[in-house]
């Protein structure tokens, strides 16, 4: 099949372009590289420097014809959402409207897009959180991700283009950024590296930091690859059921890095503490329970064990 992918020169995005090219598949990206990377790209995918706001994108469908879109393009930042929601929604809202247009105009077969179960349910008071239970977001990059996910069952019904959505957890692995609360792995590793102590962002009553469900990106490509042809028309959580709190994660990478040869002295065992920003939830966690029926799919790895790969490429 020939894909479509866009922000495929991103962390997630072009790890996902590595396993369909890897299955044998046809891929085209599309990225503005305002958060990605031109290292991150595979030779062999057709790349094209493009915004998904721009009109422009009209004439990409036209000339490829992809069988299948995965929307991966997206502003990630949850603290820049509250700061700037019209440049969230400008981008979250509004450039997946004009992506769903080309792919209603030229019989795209489905689209794969990727939302946040990290996000969406807000401060659920069922953990593992489950697909079913009520979206609370709190904050305007997961309204943004609820009302995508509304827009694709209006596309669907009046269209009839076919979807799966997938919720992510917290992603994590290599190509992964130190920028931006999203890629707190990298920037644990980046701050030891050099030397630095990291912060532990957290609530008054959770010294240890929020608690989050950390999946490793290996497992998120292997979803991506079974939602080419299952999962259809259904929203499904990808993560690994298990809660994580930053300072558990914090000490998981010191002792790693440890092992790896790091004279990181005592100091290092306790890192700064800050309290936590605009739009962090206490807890989140997602059940996968669906994602097992309807894709097959189960993570393979737990903490440790990407945490150990995710250090080999960064120490490497």
């Amino acid at each position: 099949m020939k894909i479509l992918v866009t922000g495929g020169a991103g962390f997630i995005g072009s790890n996902v372009v590595d396993g369909y090219i890897e299955q044998g598949h046809e891929v085209v990206v599309v990225d503005n590289l305002y958060s990605g990377n031109r290292d991150n790209l595979n030779p062999k995918a057709h790349f094209y420097l493009m915004d998904i706001t721009m009109g422009l994108l009209d004439g990409v469908f036209d000339k490829e014809r992809p069988d299948i879109v995965n929307h991966h393009a997206a502003q990630i930042s949850v603290p820049e959402s509250v700061a700037n929601p019209v440049f969230d929604a400008n981008v979250n809202v509004l450039g997946f409207v004009n992506l769903l247009q080309c792919c209603v105009k030229y019989g795209v077969q489905k689209l794969i897009f990727i939302s946040s179960g990290g996000a969406i349910y807000g401060e659920a008071g069922k953990i593992p959180t489950p697909e079913n239970y009520p979206a609370v977001p709190l904050s305007p990059y997961a309204i943004t991700k609820l009302t995508s996910e509304t827009y694709l069952n209006f596309y669907n019904h009046q269209y009839g283009l076919n979807y799966t959505v997938l919720r992510y957890a917290n992603v994590y692995g290599p190509r992964q950024v130190p920028h931006g609360e999203a890629g707190v792995v990298s920037i644990f590793m980046n701050k030891l590296q050099n030397g630095e102590l990291p912060t532990i962002y957290h609530y008054p009553d959770s010294d240890d930091g929020m608690t989050r469900d950390y999946c490793y990106v290996k497992d998120i490509v292997k979803a991506n690859v079974y939602a080419l042809t299952n999962g259809n028309k259904e929203a499904l959580n990808i993560g690994t059921g298990c809660e994580t709190s930053t300072g558990t994660l914090y000490r998981t990478v010191l002792e790693c890095f440890r092992q790896k040869g790091y004279a990181l002295d005592s100091k290092f065992d306790k890192p700064t503490k800050g309290l936590a920003r605009a739009g962090d939830l206490t807890r989140s966690c997602l059940d996968f329970t669906k994602a097992r029926d309807m894709l097959g799919w189960q993570p393979s790895y737990d903490i440790k064990m990407g945490i150990e790969e995710t250090a080999l490429y960064h120490l490497t």
